[in-house]
């Protein structure tokens, strides 16, 4: 069973099963939802445990009740100096953003449906730097990443020197202002450069590995 959008974590699970890494363990930003569209819950079914992050109030609890093993944080993630940032709820709590941008896109695109902005609240910010000191400071196995146009910028936070998660799985696939959708090739060279190497595409998101990794797979 797949609890993930396309089956990421079956995917996901092969490689950690082809390293023999029973319990892997996890970072998962923008997780949602305790189990539905996750692409962490199979691990943690089976006894993994990690962080998970998520800033809507609402979805938090959620994921708070449910997955006890798990450090859950209503935080988001900054990118900059800020302690607090705007942070907008949309009608379907999967677009929900810290972008401005992509959240009056959603709104005025008719390719996300009858979409609207049904209230703008102030969310505390941590850096992924800050959160992986506090609460996972020998690192993890698995970073899942899907924040609504801010994957990126996130991406360019992140302590590759210190951190070497074997996998990573990130929305990849945006939507552009005329509608069409087109991969982020910006973030996918940005991996690259940081020694990932592209292991599955399932359209909408991608799985990379570490170099280290990528040989032993081959």
């Amino acid at each position: 069973t797949s609890y993930a959008q396309c089956g990421e974590d079956l995917i996901i699970q092969f490689i950690f099963e082809w390293l023999k890494i029973s319990k892997p363990t996890h970072l998962d930003i923008g997780a949602h939802h305790s189990t539905w569209l996750s692409n962490t819950y199979l691990f943690y079914r089976k006894g993994s445990s990690g962080a998970c992050v998520e800033p809507d109030p609402d979805c938090y609890a959620e994921i708070k009740r449910k997955r006890r093993r798990d450090i859950c944080l209503n935080v988001g993630i900054g990118t900059d100096d800020r302690k607090y940032a705007d942070f907008f709820i949309m009608t379907a709590r999967t677009l929900n953003t810290f972008s401005r941008e992509e959240a009056e896109r959603c709104q005025n695109t008719r390719n996300f449906g009858e979409q609207k902005i049904e209230k703008i609240i102030q969310i505390p910010m941590r850096s992924v730097d800050e959160i992986m000191h506090e609460h996972l400071p020998n690192g993890v196995n698995l970073v899942s990443l899907d924040v609504e146009g801010m994957d990126f910028e996130i991406l360019r936070t992140f302590n590759f020197r210190k951190f070497r998660p074997e996998v990573f799985c990130v929305e990849t696939l945006r939507y552009q202002d005329d509608g069409s959708l087109r991969k982020n090739e910006s973030l996918l060279d940005f991996m690259k450069a940081h020694g990932y190497r592209i292991y599955a595409d399932t359209y909408i998101n991608t799985i990379f590995v570490s170099e280290q990794v990528s040989t032993l797979l081959q």
